[in-house]
């Protein structure tokens, strides 16, 4: 290894102090944002809130200070296919209600995850994985289709929000306490002692997300109001009858397609992810490699149909929640600093300088000659930001920094249909399309 130098300092200081427009730059940032002093205006006037396709929807939801935005973002989805089917003029779906299982089936999946790796040392490379992230906000569209399945669904008022659910930091801390504790006692007793351990510590959690969350109804009326103003109720509805009566919707019809353009994920092939899940005797993660044209076009099919669709992307690249417009040419922080800064969506992956972090809708798309410019956005932080909570995504934003949609089967191709019928192959669990969005 080798240190830096003298020489070198002294030769990047005589460098650095010969550039004039370092100098410029460096007194521009000392009383400025580096995004504005980088920031390209032409980007948003390039990228209009005007869309070709833009489907009518509810007014946006807001997830507050919590990590659960694959919940929001699918139970937006869900309402509005609820309300079609019942002329429904507007309502939420409780994100609280998913969350509370969320929080307990992960929990589960935890202490089962940690029980498989019993035997082997705490650093080893699985249990340092499974300890770090231990449970979070996070998740994934098939660990949301599990819970749906499993729980049901129902409406907000029958499960509305708690200031914990809405916050969920403090939470999230002691559950993972505890659940930390519970991978060291099991080391420490017998075999055969362990599920006694893990029913407690269940019996436990259960207990601290009632507390925080609330207890989720087990049955309640559904109200509502139709588009000719006419008053509906329905009374003594569990959630399972709820989501079974009123979605009308298989969800094991719909796929997570990704788009990972990595050497170690040929296109057309399905993956699973080590590890990754939350309902145990729920659906496998399966997530099917497409290339861009093909995932473009199912989405874009699909808001052709009427039709919202989820996503996952990376939310934290080239984006501005003021004028809700992500564009990877709005900033041009290479030219601001004369840095080189540009990388392929492989190498970002593989680096990890970039991975899904953040679900939401789309809900529009904007087609020049039957070719996407712009793409409209449903998010899920409130009407305060942006375009009264709605944004934008250039066209070109959306190769970069989009991950994973979920489409129904009937949107893709017949050799993609045909790739869903092969065994997944099973990535480690620190894989990039292991994480969450949260």
């Amino acid at each position: 290894m080798k240190s830096v130098t003298a020489d070198q300092l002294a030769a990047m200081r005589e460098t650095y102090l010969a550039d004039t427009k370092a100098r410029v730059v460096r007194n521009a940032l000392t009383k400025n944002d580096l995004s504005s002093v980088s920031r390209v205006f032409d980007a948003e006037a390039a990228n209009p809130n005007l869309f070709s396709i833009d489907l009518k929807t509810m007014p946006v939801t807001n997830q507050q200070a919590s990590g659960r935005c694959w919940i929001f973002s699918a139970m937006n989805v869900l309402r509005e296919k609820i309300a079609a089917n019942y002329e429904i003029k507007e309502f939420e779906l409780s994100q609280n209600y998913i969350a509370f299982y969320d929080k307990l089936e992960k929990a589960n999946w935890f202490m089962e995850c940690v029980l498989a790796e019993a035997d082997a040392p705490l650093n080893s490379e699985n249990n340092r994985f499974l300890l770090e992230t231990a449970v979070g906000d996070g998740g994934q569209w098939n660990m949301l289709v599990s819970l749906v399945k499993k729980y049901g669904i129902c409406p907000k008022t029958a499960m509305p929000e708690t200031y914990q659910s809405s916050h969920t930091r403090t939470m999230n801390g002691i559950l993972n306490r505890r659940l930390r504790r519970f991978a060291a006692d099991i080391r420490k007793v017998s075999t055969e002692e362990r599920s006694a351990l893990k029913e407690e510590c269940l019996k436990e959690v259960y207990g601290l997300i009632a507390s925080c969350f609330g207890l989720p109804p087990v049955s309640f009326t559904f109200e509502y109001r139709d588009k000719n103003d006419v008053y509906h109720a329905d009374y003594n509805v569990t959630p399972i009858d709820f989501y079974r009566q009123y979605l009308k919707e298989d969800l094991d019809e719909y796929v997570s397609v990704i788009h990972g353009p990595t050497d170690d994920k040929p296109y057309y092939r399905t993956y699973t992810v080590k590890y990754l899940g939350n309902v145990v005797d729920g659906n496998r993660i399966e997530l099917l490699n497409l290339p861009m044209d093909e995932f473009k076009k199912a989405a874009i099919d699909t808001l052709k149909a009427g039709e919202p669709v989820w996503f996952g992307c990376d939310c934290g690249k080239f984006g501005d929640r003021e004028t809700g417009l992500w564009d990877d040419s709005q900033y041009d922080y290479a030219g601001t600093l004369d840095m080189k800064l540009d990388m392929s969506k492989a190498d970002e992956l593989d680096t990890r300088e970039s991975a899904m972090n953040h679900a939401m809708v789309f809900t529009g798309v904007n087609l020049v000659d039957d070719k996407p410019t712009r793409w409209k956005i449903e998010n899920s932080w409130g009407d305060k930001t942006a375009n009264k909570g709605y944004y934008i995504a250039s066209d070109s934003w959306f190769d970069k920094y989009m991950y994973v949609v979920a489409i129904n089967k009937k949107y893709l191709s017949e050799k993609a249909k045909a790739a869903l019928a092969a065994e997944p192959q099973e990535l480690e669990p620190w894989d990039p399309f292991g994480t969450l969005a949260d």
